[in-house]
């Protein structure tokens, strides 16, 4: 597993994002991951699904320290009060004593910045949280939220694959740093049928979605958390290790 260094912390470059699963499904597939070798999962209070989480790492071999977990505030926890409430329960739900990652889900107008990030600024001190972030934050709201942390900004998680040019927020992101998550890389399975991605996986013998994949985590401070629940999918996202992309195709891909 390849990892993403920012602000001196390692994260693995590939993840299980887990949005919509619930319950067994979403614990059987975390069960899964882990087996396959993933070491890191983002989940969120909005999805529901941190206490299958938390069970699938329990009940694995797997050490927890060895794996990444992320989890997210929902826009309505923002306030201090709230945010601190939903984040014990959301360590209550994820079995844990703290999460490698914690993220505001989305920015809230009706809440000052600087109240949440002083928040997760507090949860750092008290080590329930070793690392703090955002999430469809604009260049803009990112920006203040950096200026508004003792600590560093790690990562802005938003919508990035390549039908979805992020060149402008990137740069931002690695002018400071910061490690932009991709979530939704496949662009919710469109990328599978692509031609382009298709023909450039074949002398790879790769599909499209690997190609996809290499194709992010190929580009600085770039990460992704791609979705699967099948054992067959979850295996072909992982195996993206063992190849890389030329210049020239890499430039194909951005053409798209």
């Amino acid at each position: 597993m390849e990892h993403v260094s920012v602000r001196d912390v390692d994260v693995p470059a590939l993840g299980l994002g887990t949005w919509p699963m619930k319950g067994k499904p979403c614990m059987r597939a975390m069960t899964t991951a882990l087996e396959l070798g993933y070491r890191h999962v983002d989940t969120a209070q909005m999805y529901d699904n941190e206490d299958a989480i938390g069970a699938a790492i329990a009940d694995s071999s797997v050490d927890r320290d060895d794996v990444f977990v992320t989890t997210k505030l929902r826009r309505e926890n923002l306030r201090r009060d709230d945010a601190l409430g939903s984040f014990q329960r959301s360590l209550e739900r994820l079995g844990t004593d703290h999460v490698d990652l914690l993220l505001i889900h989305a920015p809230n107008p009706a809440v000052p910045i600087e109240e949440t990030i002083a928040v997760m600024n507090q949860l750092q001190d008290e080590r329930l949280v070793r690392q703090i972030g955002v999430s469809n934050f604009s260049i803009a709201q990112l920006q203040d939220a950096i200026a508004a942390s003792e600590t560093p900004i790690v990562t802005n998680q938003v919508r990035y694959h390549p039908y979805c040019d992020r060149s402008v927020l990137l740069e931002c992101c690695r002018d400071n740093d910061i490690m932009l998550t991709a979530y939704s890389p496949l662009a919710e399975g469109e990328i599978v049928t692509d031609e382009t991605l298709a023909q450039i996986g074949a002398s790879y013998e790769k599909t499209a979605a690997q190609v996809a994949l290499r194709w992010l985590l190929q580009q600085e401070n770039v990460s992704a958390i791609p979705k699967a629940s099948s054992r067959e999918h979850l295996r072909e996202n992982i195996d993206i290790f063992d190849f890389e992309l030329t210049d020239a195709e890499m430039d194909r891909i951005f053409a798209l």
